[in-house]
């Protein structure tokens, strides 16, 4: 009888403790955030989160803009603002795609160079026993060298060739030439990697430490402009700049010029301009469109110009407002519509007390060629046959209540509800330079002339030099990365028998690292300048 002895069962493995597991799921988080792939889903993520910020009006840039769109569509506003979408650059969701992007970009490149300086400093790999089963390999054919000789001379006509190479002696008195060529492939691929991180950190800190604010500044020594927040006609500041951080500096417009083609198109735009910069004297500068002025902590662009129209208002008591109101350019040729808008006029002496249904304003458009067609458009954008056609209205103008609006029209809702009426008739009215118009009160107008104005961007972006260079180097490291073919190549000198009379055997095999058509044909001509001795 067989007595089967019982055995207790294996007692079952513990749980992996919780710690551990954390550090495991931490671990392959990391290795996934870490991979070129997600690097390359976070930079398409990148581009497409940025599309928003194109499509809709952003504080930054056009607060004008948001309050249309608020006006426009009044039960989508709200939804965008809550989710960022009038400030996409500066959402929460946009900077966790932009940090979670430089993260992976850190974490995939600073191993590859540790591994691309490893593979710098390590010798070429030995040849391997059999070329045969190399990609490309060649027959033997003879040297009258011995083998450490043809050794050297195969090294020395590879190096000329800019292959790394390394040459070996074995026990069996044979010799073996390893070389290798094509590491700026991977360099150029870390140095674009290492690029893009320059050009995001140039980003975001010229965002944090970076200011931008955009002037009309009018030609004339009345019309001067400081570099005052209040003074802009929009401005943004980083998170890290205050008003009290803008440089001290002061500009006045005193001459512009420009030239034209016979078909209007611009030639030459160029402004002069006097410079006060903090205590110092003023200084004469003249900039172009491709030519910015640099200031101390400042660059002024000029990024376009136009007429301002000079008009003269008298009022029922026979005082008289001057004003120089810049209208906007339509088109190419210069039609240019504005407003000019007098709230403080028709003040009753006695009492000192205005009404405010006696505001004036005056809307309508500027040609500085009028043309033969009949039509509202100018027929040349310089100032040939200059015309200015008005239409004025009377009433409340809907400034006194404090809700932002444009100064280059007139508050349509006013005009809506009857508060501001048109007193010129169904046409406008048009005035030559010098014309005066009566109104039907006896209040006149006067069309005084025009003077040039400059649009310019004023900005401050410390971080610019980095992202140039940032740039440039991308594109020198994608060049090198397309251009460079990783490559190895390996000779074998064996002492020849002595039935053959002494001398050398060479062979020799090649395996391309990368993809490299014209690898067959290179291979064939170091074999060649091998077998030769050429270099």
């Amino acid at each position: 009888m067989t007595v089967v002895e019982e055995r207790p069962a294996p007692a079952a493995a513990p749980p992996p403790k919780p710690a551990h597991r954390l550090w495991a799921l931490l671990r392959n988080s990391w290795r996934q955030l870490t991979s070129m792939r997600t690097a390359l889903v976070l930079l398409f993520l990148l581009a497409v989160a940025a599309i928003p910020g194109s499509v809709f009006p952003q504080h930054a840039v056009d607060e004008q803009r948001v309050t249309e769109y608020y006006q426009a569509h009044p039960s989508l506003a709200p939804w965008l603002e809550r989710l960022g979408g009038f400030e996409v650059y500066g959402s929460p969701w946009f900077a966790s795609i932009y940090l979670l992007l430089f993260t992976s970009l850190i974490g995939c490149v600073v191993p590859r160079l540790r591994d691309h300086v490893r593979a710098l400093r390590q010798s070429v790999p030995d040849a391997p026993k059999r070329f045969d089963r190399l990609p490309l390999s060649s027959p033997d054919f003879a040297s009258g060298e011995t083998p450490a000789e043809a050794a050297a001379r195969v090294a020395g006509v590879l190096r000329r060739r800019r292959f790394r190479t390394k040459v070996r002696e074995h026990d069996d008195g044979s010799f073996s030439v390893s070389a290798e060529k094509g590491y700026l492939k991977e360099a150029g691929n870390l140095l674009f990697h290492f690029a893009l991180l320059a050009v995001l950190i140039g980003v975001g800190f010229g965002h944090w430490y970076g200011w931008h604010g955009n002037r009309i500044l009018v030609a004339g020594a009345d019309q001067g402009f400081c570099d005052s927040l209040a003074q802009y006609d929009d401005s943004t500041l980083g998170p890290r700049v205050d008003a009290a951080d803008l440089p001290d500096f002061c500009l006045k417009l005193t001459d512009f010029r420009a030239s034209y083609e016979t078909t209007g198109q611009p030639k030459m735009f160029a402004a002069t301009v006097a410079v006060t910069e903090g205590d110092g004297p003023a200084k004469t500068r003249t900039f172009t469109v491709n030519k910015p002025l640099r200031l101390h902590g400042a660059g002024v662009h000029l990024i376009g110009h136009g007429y301002a129209v000079s008009l003269r208002y008298t009022d029922r008591y026979g005082v008289s407002q001057t004003k120089v109101v810049p209208f906007l350019p339509i088109d190419g040729m210069f039609t240019s519509e504005g407003v000019a808008q007098f709230p403080d006029v028709n003040i009753d002496p006695k009492t000192d007390k205005r009404d405010p249904t006696l505001q004036v304003g005056f809307e309508g458009r500027y040609l500085p060629t009028v043309g033969t067609d009949g039509s509202a458009t100018s027929a040349y954008p310089a100032e040939n046959s200059p015309a200015l056609f008005l239409t004025a209205y009377r009433g409340d103008l809907g400034l006194d209540v404090g809700t932002p609006g444009s100064v280059y029209a007139l508050d349509q809702g006013q005009i809506a509800t009857g508060d501001l009426k048109n007193v010129s008739g169904a046409r406008p009215h048009e005035l030559k330079i010098g014309d005066s118009w009566t109104l039907d009160d006896g209040t006149k107008l006067e069309f005084l002339g025009t003077r040039p104005y400059a649009t310019l961007s004023i900005r401050y972006d410390p971080t610019q030099t980095l992202v140039l260079a940032g740039a440039a180097l991308g594109l020198c490291g994608l060049m090198l990365s397309l251009a460079g073919k990783r490559r190895r190549v390996w000779f074998r000198a064996l002492p020849a028998s002595p039935e053959a009379s002494g001398g050398t055997l060479l062979t020799a095999g090649g395996l391309p690292r990368t993809d490299y058509p014209g690898f067959a044909d290179e291979f064939t001509q170091l074999v060649k300048a091998a077998e030769e001795g050429t270099p």
